[in-house]
């Protein structure tokens, strides 16, 4: 799912989206919740921490469009 289409179900600016991913910007409750629900996870999802030693999950790789 690319970060536009995730802000767009989400209902959030995807440059404001950005900004979570980047840690410049501080969500709130009502706004994890909304991620959450367009990823059709619980939100208590978004607070599991990774078993010691996991692999961290890999970027995407970026998409610009060109021109």
């Amino acid at each position: 799912m690319s970060q536009e289409r995730l802000a767009a179900d989400a209902g959030v600016d995807r440059a404001y989206f950005g900004g979570l991913e980047r840690q410049a910007e501080n969500p709130t409750v009502d706004l994890l919740d909304r991620v959450a629900g367009a990823l059709n996870v619980p939100l208590s999802e978004l607070f599991v921490q990774p078993a010691e030693g996991a692999e961290p999950p890999q970027p995407l790789r970026g998409r610009r469009r060109k021109g």
